[in-house]
């Protein structure tokens, strides 16, 4: 390798550098700034003094690294694994560049200068154990959590999630792991703790503190890999971009589900601008869905089972971007409700969602996921466009009540045209019988989730359009057409989903109706485990404990989603 490639480091002490960008293999085991020839040469190396003291700090830390190696080598565990060692007492291990690990929470991509190589000790120290190299075997205790993960967590997280077995069915989300560790680990993360749970070991503040800073460690060196793809482009990094954005929702599912509602706009945000970075990486088209179909092309080549099959399985980042889009999408526009504001992906929507040419099969199949039918969200993203337009009018004071009442009964009558054909399609299943049966999949009942969506769809532009009005007649039927619905079917792992629709029927019931969501929620236990539906019963009871004429005067959904300071996202 020619030495002017090198990173500035390598070149010093005379080692091989791999080049893995932002920080080399040795600098990252090292914990030390990285500095290749095209960045500002390093203040250290003057050819002097001060260059002669940073070479001396180097063989020292080299030298106390292999002293706590040999201190600690008697206390091997049963579930390490040996690493060998090169002739300087370093890991050889092939390191994983940051950029394609990427899964930072970032709200944007704004560029972040580690500054001095403190800054990239502590970070390795933070992270050298949380995130094991690419390569390395697993251990028993993660291969258990894995395949906990695999078999109950992710179908008990998405129960309408069944990928078709001949396009490799979930094996992607494994893939994933074994070649990210960014990946595992907020995967494991999730499977610890659910897994503590139903074995009843769980100290649940410790485990919840201890596994939330375990994501926050991993925020500071995924942030770097960000920022590199934000210097070098996105086109170039498409497979890592992918990783970054099924990551980040996999940290954001995270922490919702032990109820830390902290950090979920800053991951929504990073997602939304992974999205959009993707799809202006395309710059053939202009149309959403032909960038979209170009992206999912480009994230190959596919897969061939062995002969005599030869069948091609699709790529895991064309898996896994197929499955976090609808994720990003769907809570993207949640949030907006919340927020007051158009939906950040509003401009897509209707290419990525609808059938705007007539083929009858949107790019993104958001029931495949969530198991609602496109229309029923893209109808509610129209409703948050049409509250933030609302308020935006209000505050300017120049609202227009007749454009407000024609754009919400275009919105009513795109969501009451298809209800009687969900109605045909309903299906009624057996209810679970134990605790581990919450982590088993519900059938299909995209129909009945759907009707349920689309209930509380026409309750939130009720609310935008009369303002609160519970003892409404219209109101009060989709309100008890939700309860009706919910009690036809209470599959717990079911109605985890439907954590949304239920909390805004629940907001907008009188007081009669009141006890109907609260034995609903009941049903779902423990609350560790359905920690968001517990959350949205206490909206809901924050909600009938002030029924005062001039708290309701004043209340929409957006001001019941905000309680004790945060706003809650209910996903």
């Amino acid at each position: 390798m020619p030495p002017s490639r090198a990173c500035w480091n390598c070149r010093k002490m005379r080692k091989k550098c791999d080049l893995y960008r932002p920080i080399c293999g040795r600098c990252t085991r090292r914990g030390t700034a990285c500095h290749y020839k095209h960045d500002n040469k390093p203040e250290w190396m003057d050819g002097g003094v001060k260059e002669e003291r940073m070479a001396a700090q180097m063989r020292g830390e080299r030298e106390e690294t292999l002293r706590r190696r040999r201190e600690s080598a008697v206390h091997v565990s049963s579930d390490d694994v040996p690493v060998a060692e090169d002739s300087t007492g370093e890991a050889s291990v092939p390191p994983q560049s940051p950029a394609r690990d990427l899964a930072t929470p970032t709200s944007d991509l704004q560029e972040t200068s580690p500054g001095t190589s403190n800054y990239g000790m502590e970070l390795r120290s933070k992270t050298s154990k949380l995130f094991p190299q690419s390569g390395e075997p697993f251990g028993r205790s993660d291969t258990i959590l894995i395949m906990f993960y695999l078999e109950h967590l992710l179908p008990f997280l998405f129960p309408f999630y069944r990928p078709s077995i001949l396009e490799g069915g979930r094996a992607w989300i494994f893939e994933m792991m074994i070649s990210s560790p960014v990946v595992r680990q907020a995967t494991l993360c999730q499977s610890s703790y659910f897994f503590s749970l139903v074995r009843g070991t769980a100290d649940l503040g410790g485990a919840r503190d201890e596994l939330l800073a375990q994501i926050t460690d991993a925020i500071a060196i995924l942030r770097q890999a960000l920022d590199f793809m934000k210097a070098s482009g996105f086109r170039d990094h498409l497979h890592s971009a992918v990783r970054a954005m099924a990551s980040i929702m996999q940290i954001q599912r995270f922490e919702l589900a032990v109820l830390s509602f902290r950090n979920w706009q800053v991951h929504l945000s990073a997602a939304v601008a992974v999205f959009r970075k993707l799809l202006e990486c395309v710059v053939e088209s202009r149309e959403p869905r032909s960038r979209f179909n170009a992206i999912m092309n480009s994230l190959g080549p596919p897969s061939s089972l062995s002969p005599p099959q030869n069948d091609q399985i699709p790529s895991a980042e064309k898996a896994a971007f197929g499955f976090s889009s609808p994720l990003v999408i769907l809570d993207d526009i949640i949030a907006s409700i919340a927020l007051q504001e158009q939906p950040q992906l509003y401009e897509y929507h209707d290419s990525l969602l609808g059938d705007t040419e007539g083929t009858g099969e949107p790019p993104i199949n958001l029931e495949a996921v969530i198991g609602v039918k496109n229309w029923v969200i893209l109808q509610i993203g129209e409703i948050a466009a049409l509250e933030a337009w609302h308020q935006q009018c209000k505050r300017a004071r120049n609202l227009d009540a007749m454009e407000l009442v024609h754009r919400a009964t275009l919105i009513k009558k795109s969501i009451v045209a298809p209800f009687k054909e969900l109605e045909k399609e309903l299906v009624v299943v057996q209810k679970e019988r134990s605790l581990l049966d919450n982590f088993i999949p519900a059938p299909s009942q995209g129909s009945l989730v759907s009707l349920v969506w689309a209930h509380a769809a026409l309750i939130s532009l009720s609310v935008v359009q009369v303002g609160w009005q519970p003892t409404d007649s219209k109101v009060h039927y989709h309100v008890t057409q939700v309860i009706n619905l919910l009690n036809r079917r209470r599959s717990r792992a079911l109605l985890r989903t439907m954590v949304w629709p239920l909390c805004v029927a629940g907001c907008l019931a009188v007081p009669e109706l009141e006890v109907h969501f609260r034995a609903l929620v009941e049903t779902l236990q423990p609350p560790s485990i359905f920690g968001t539906a517990h959350k949205a019963l206490e909206i809901m009871e924050n909600v009938w404990s002030n029924r005062e004429a001039d708290v309701v005067a004043t209340r929409n959904l957006a001001t019941c989603f905000r309680i004790q300071g945060d706003v809650v996202l209910l996903v």
